[in-house]
């Protein structure tokens, strides 16, 4: 019976298993431009250049990667797998899609651990971290607008609750210089209570009130800190909605605050090595567990964030359709994405304060944000470029 309920799309696909995990790698390899274009990049070649997904398939898709917790891209690349292949289509397409840039991180860690100390690399790292303080805040932006709303008048009358879970999530991240996932999930109940409580509760009113490589460090590692990376890193996995940036509250307290692994500077150099690699944003979790613990060490923080994306997104599969329509469910997700936008805001101010120190920097942020704005071709990846060369120029000046 169990076989039954995980049977795929019965449409004969057009193409091969071998065709769809080749895709995936290909994407993984040179897909550019985080979450949005990814999942851009999904539409055009396998719905309108390939026909290979139906529009409504890959609607429904995307509908699941927006509900459930986990990157966004990975999560639509492995139910992409799914519609026609199943679970082994869903496997083999996440693990195509993620693995290219797991490698680059790596081997992007190894250099990191070599080159840290020199001047040289500072410098880059410089210019870096402040073009990613601007590309952070810019999406930041991006995502209050899609999941809480423009700032109007009319906005904040109409989801002043979501407005309300934004600003404290916000105010409380700024303040404490931490985020607790339980408040998350705790404000994402009370959002479903409020606009869409389910029939169970609405029978039982009175029960409310009861709800609530040695040189490089290719090997080195502790068995205990392996453990702590394992939890920690699944439990950031199975509560990041959206944008694999809005994972960043989460790891910015835990790694450097919590368990004092990186310190601001390399944590948001890692933010930057995850900006200018391709594939999913998130992966900047390989290279945080490489700095921490070597190879065992990324993989399992990789590990840690993907595995509760896949199961999140192979289990309710082939019941997405009603789920999809359980307005409770959805009033829950709405809640916990406004307070993670807000913390994600939060953190951008509380890293700004520690790692924008000079003029200089202050300039290289703002200056990415107004490219961002204003050069609508300018990517990602030739900004942080650029302001690592800016970075290194300034630095030999000084």
């Amino acid at each position: 019976m169990e076989s039954q309920t995980i049977t795929p799309s019965v449409h004969v696909p057009s193409y091969s298993l071998k065709d769809i995990v080749w895709y995936f790698l290909k994407l993984g390899t040179l897909g550019f431009g985080g979450p949005v274009a990814l999942v851009g990049y999904m539409h055009r070649d396998l719905v309108e250049k390939r026909q290979w997904i139906s529009e409504e398939e890959y609607r429904e898709g995307l509908a699941l990667a927006q509900l459930a917790p986990g990157p966004l891209a990975a999560q639509l690349g492995i139910y992409m797998g799914f519609v026609h292949y199943g679970v082994l289509g869903a496997t083999l397409s996440g693990l195509a899609f993620v693995l290219p840039s797991f490698v680059m991180v790596v081997l992007l860690g190894m250099a990191y651990r070599m080159y840290e100390g020199l001047s040289w690399m500072q410098a880059v790292f410089y210019g870096v971290g402040s073009a990613v303080i601007g590309i952070i805040s810019f999406s930041a932006y991006k995502l209050t607008i899609k999941s809480v709303g423009k700032l109007t008048k009319e906005s904040i009358q109409t989801n002043w609750l979501l407005w309300l879970f934004f600003v404290s999530m916000a105010v409380v991240t700024v303040i404490t210089e931490r985020e607790e996932v339980w408040l998350f999930v705790g404000l994402g109940i009370v959002y479903m209570l409020v606009k869409a409580p389910p029939a169970w509760i609405k029978r039982k009113k009175g029960s409310l009130s009861f709800m609530l490589l040695t040189s490089i460090g290719f090997w080195e590692y502790k068995p205990d800190t392996l453990w702590q990376i394992g939890l920690f890193f699944t439990k950031a996995g199975a509560f990041v909605f959206g944008s694999g940036l809005a994972i960043i509250p989460f790891l910015q307290t835990g790694v450097v605050n919590e368990y004092h692994w990186l310190n601001e500077k390399q944590f948001l150099d890692a933010v930057a090595v995850a900006m200018i690699t391709p594939g999913p944003v998130v992966i900047t979790v390989g290279f945080i567990g490489y700095l921490v613990a070597g190879f065992p060490g990324a993989c399992v923080a990789a590990l840690g964030v993907f595995l509760p994306c896949y199961v999140f997104t192979v289990l309710p599969a082939p019941y997405f359709k009603k789920i999809a329509k359980n307005v409770s469910i959805k009033a829950f997700v709405d809640g916990i994405t406004a307070a993670v936008v807000g913390a994600l805001f939060g953190a951008v101010i509380v890293i700004a304060m520690r790692s924008v120190t000079d003029i200089p920097s202050a300039l290289i942020a703002v200056a990415t944000v107004l490219s961002l704005i204003y050069v609508k071709k300018l990517s990602d990846p030739y900004l942080i470029l650029i302001a690592a060369v800016v970075g290194l120029i300034l630095k030999l000046l000084m």
